[in-house]
């Protein structure tokens, strides 16, 4: 049976469209929105749950998400666009704007480099064009040059400001806005592969493309 579903009230904070994003990681920590990411849906295969949090708020126009990770393996291999960014230190936010389809997955590697696509399910999608990805903003506390896997304990940020646009939304002061996402924790390719969830999954084998498990979210 599936579990009773997450909900989560995303702070209106408009301020945050006029800061610069180191700003706004500040701003967010004071006045956002702090969740977990730690629902160890396969820990029998992939026992490994580094501490994974996130920020969130929304402005007029954007959605703020500020992560944060600890964990003991670094890697970050993939910088060009729309490449295998889940195989590196990576954090993800799938979002559903109007029930479960079509839905959007943002994928971001430990230095800021992004895989979208507006998507029906795992197997039939469309990739954001390079214009469409460039409109996300992402500042990441790891540079935004790759290197190999790196060994030790390791404690990043990566906030990404996605434009409401961009999966066909817009907000009225006053009107909360509903919809229904996940978000992830995950770094297949490395010396710990693991796969956190803030909404609990109930599929025998890692799967984030599964809407039905999604929770919901409302811009306030």
């Amino acid at each position: 049976m599936q579990n009773q579903r997450q909900h989560l009230d995303i702070p209106y904070l408009p301020e945050l469209d006029s800061m610069t994003l180191d700003q706004a990681v500040k701003y967010l920590d004071e006045k956002g929105e702090h969740q977990t990411i730690d629902h160890l849906n396969w820990k029998e295969q992939y026992p490994y749950r580094p501490l994974t949090a996130f920020t969130i708020a929304h402005s007029d126009t954007q959605i703020y998400i500020d992560f944060f990770t600890r964990c003991n393996y670094l890697r970050a291999v993939n910088y060009k666009n729309n490449s295998d960014v889940y195989q590196d230190s990576c954090v993800e936010f799938f979002v559903a704007p109007h029930g479960e389809a079509p839905y959007y997955n943002f994928e971001f590697n430990c230095i800021g480099t992004i895989h979208a696509a507006r998507r029906m399910d795992r197997h039939s999608g469309e990739k954001l064009t390079d214009e469409q990805l460039d409109s996300v903003r992402r500042l990441a506390s790891c540079g935004t040059r790759p290197f190999e896997e790196l060994q030790g304990i390791f404690s990043w940020n990566l906030l990404a400001a996605i434009p409401l646009s961009l999966i066909g939304v817009s907000y009225e002061p006053g009107n909360p806005v509903d919809m229904r996402a996940n978000f992830y924790k995950c770094a297949d390719a490395t010396s710990e592969p693991h796969y956190l969830s803030w909404a609990p999954i109930t599929t025998p084998q890692p799967d984030f493309h599964r809407p039905e498990f999604f929770g919901d979210i409302t811009l306030l």
